[in-house]
């Protein structure tokens, strides 16, 4: 297999590779995860929320004493990794690789300290892992174009392909929910007229914006899936809308409880929730909830990577 070959859904599932046991930290905009995963099965996941985005949509750069924390929270990951045995391991850095300004000096800081390979996302490698990951766990999607969209909390990615043919077409918003909330949506609850103003915000980044027809569309990460929670079932036009009218006016310790859902996603959710209502109205098909994503599309092809050496 070429490395340099990018792989589908299709290459890499069901394979499973063997059970080659691989681990995956993703430094985003919001958080840091780690995924251990062996023949498509999840064996260990962690998450700490560092929020890299609010200071990078702030000053433009991720101070030190931020630099530090995530360097250690990266170690700590590796660190677990390599207790559930991953044989290979790596480092994605998305959105604040690509938008801090000290950027370079992160990606040096991180490779220094976990001494495992640390690798800058592009914005359409990001929405190509984020499409394979995606189908690779979601079932009866039928033949047919499929859109895939991951919002994160610096940037949001939407790519259409196939099942069989692989990511097709891709396109990145430098804007995820993070940022739109930093810009807007600072209040609890945020009022309905902070929402308008995220949607204004929001605009000039989607406008242009034509698709692919799809005829299926799959939303992918934490905003959709708290969201589904929220609402339940699809996330279509008049399912989103009822939950911006929700999170625009209801206290996020309210919706904690009752839904419950986690209290550092609600900071950012009434964006993501903007967002997701955006691109929705622009493929014109109601979102599935997806259960895969990023990491998972990461995984699978380190591990078709590792056997094929």
């Amino acid at each position: 297999m070429d490395a340099a070959e990018p792989l589908t859904a299709a290459d890499l599932w069901p394979r499973h590779h063997g059970g080659v046991r691989v681990g995956v930290v993703d430094v985003g905009s919001n958080t840091v995860r780690l995924l251990v995963a062996s023949g498509g099965e999840t064996i260990v996941q962690r998450r700490a929320i560092l929020g890299l985005g609010a200071a990078i949509e702030a000053t433009g750069s991720i101070p030190p004493e931020q630099l530090a924390e995530v360097a250690d929270c990266v170690a700590d990951w590796v660190k677990v990794a390599r207790r559930h045995r991953a044989e290979r391991l790596q480092v994605l850095v998305t959105s604040p690789g690509r938008q801090a300004a000290n950027g370079a000096e992160l990606l040096e800081l991180l490779a220094a300290t976990a001494r495992v390979p640390v690798r800058l996302v592009s914005a359409a490698e990001e929405g190509r892992l984020a499409f394979v990951g995606a189908l690779s766990r979601t079932r009866d999607l039928g033949p047919g174009v499929i859109a895939v969209c991951d919002v994160g909390g610096g940037s949001a990615q939407i790519t259409i392909g196939t099942q069989d043919g692989g990511a097709a077409w891709t396109r990145s918003i430098d804007i995820g929910s993070r940022r739109l909330a930093s810009r807007c949506l600072g209040d609890d609850p945020p009022g309905e007229a902070a929402v308008r103003r995220a949607r204004t915000e929001l605009a000039p980044y989607v406008e242009s914006l034509v698709f692919p027809a799809p005829k299926v569309a799959l939303a992918v990460g934490g905003s959709a899936r708290s969201l589904k929670k929220l609402v339940g079932g699809t996330l279509g036009a008049a399912e989103l809308e009822r939950a911006l009218d929700m999170l625009a006016t209801t206290p996020a310790d309210e919706l904690a409880g009752e839904y419950d859902l986690d209290p550092g996603r609600l900071s950012t959710l009434t964006a993501g929730a903007v967002i997701l209502a955006s691109i929705q109205e622009r493929l014109g098909v109601p979102f599935k909830v997806g259960r895969g994503g990023l990491r998972e599309g990461a995984v699978l092809e380190l591990a078709a990577r590792a056997e094929a050496a």
